[in-house]
């Protein structure tokens, strides 16, 4: 295109969906000029009222050419707007309305059943997409980080068990942990004041931007099992990633057969196989979703 694309992104509030958003918006500006402009529904309720409060929101808006959205809130209001103003419909992950609705669904593979062949509108990733750059080839990297999530659908929490298993891969160097909004409460505490060799930045405390640039720059990560999202943008970044143990409260899910799979392909070094070498896998390949998923959308526009 001669000019820039225009996007609109809606959000629902919520970080991860939101993120998946940009990280897409980012990897399209990566390769072609981009002008964004975000919509929230946040706090709004009802398939009327979110479709009324993104006209409102978007009457001052350039007119789209794509229009991107996560998480079910968003749906009814992308179709509408898309409809309207007769651009490209983005959904990310696999929404409960028809799939035929939508011009493109990009969605982990985990959200289809094996065996099944997608429709032609559909792009499966290998888990969902990040706003983590690719990395720079010239750049240095040798930071170290932690990221800490919490109970879930398919996992517990046993802080002790953590903190013990924290100490251990901590022994040596600085190391930079963070945590999200699963982590039970008092854990970054406890952490603060047991293991003074990793200093903490909560996800409360942190910009936007701070968790990409710091993956960025690190050579080392370890990732709590329990965390999918937080997993794949370590993998994104390039680094080395190790996995960190969490209670399984189930024996089989889509979650765990995903985890299975990272770790037999050398994506992922558990915990226990680093206690034996002390040394984590360097990955076989730099997951970089969000880059391919923006060469297909260009292709397809």
């Amino acid at each position: 295109m001669t000019r820039p694309l225009t996007l609109w992104l809606l959000g629902d509030g919520k970080a991860g969906h939101e993120n998946q958003a940009l990280g897409l918006a980012e990897a399209l500006g990566r390769r072609t000029p981009c002008s964004v402009h975000r919509i929230s529904l946040a706090g709004t309720r009802g398939l009327l009222g979110r479709v009324r409060a993104a006209h409102r929101a978007s009457t001052s808006l350039p007119r789209p050419d794509l229009i991107l959205g996560a998480g079910h809130a968003t749906h009814p209001a992308l179709l509408w707007l898309a409809r309207k103003h007769r651009a490209m419909s983005i959904v990310l992950m696999r929404p409960s309305l028809p799939l035929a609705w939508f011009d493109l669904c990009i969605a982990p593979t985990h959200d289809f059943p094996r065996g099944v062949l997608p429709p032609s509108n559909v792009i499966l990733t290998c888990g969902a997409l990040n706003r983590v750059a690719p990395p720079v080839a010239s750049a240095e990297r040798n930071g170290r980080m932690i990221l800490i999530g919490g109970p879930s659908d398919t996992h517990g929490w046993a802080a002790p068990h953590l903190l013990h298993d924290l100490a251990e891969i901590s022994g040596q160097g600085i190391w930079l942990l963070t945590d999200s909004r699963r982590t039970p409460a008092g854990f970054v505490a406890e952490v603060r004041r047991c293991l003074p060799a990793i200093e903490v930045f909560s996800y409360q405390e942190t910009p936007p931007d701070w968790l990409p640039a710091k993956l960025a720059a690190a050579d080392t990560v370890w990732v709590t099992e329990d965390s999918v999202s937080m997993i794949y943008e370590a993998l994104s970044s390039g680094a080395r990633v190790g996995l960190l143990p969490t209670p399984r409260l189930k024996t089989s899910s889509r979650v765990l057969r995903g985890l299975v799979e990272l770790v037999a392909d050398g994506f992922l070094t558990p915990f226990a196989a680093w206690q034996n070498s002390r040394e984590l896998n360097a990955p076989p390949a730099i997951l970089r979703e969000a880059d391919r998923c923006a060469e297909v959308v260009i292709r397809r526009i």
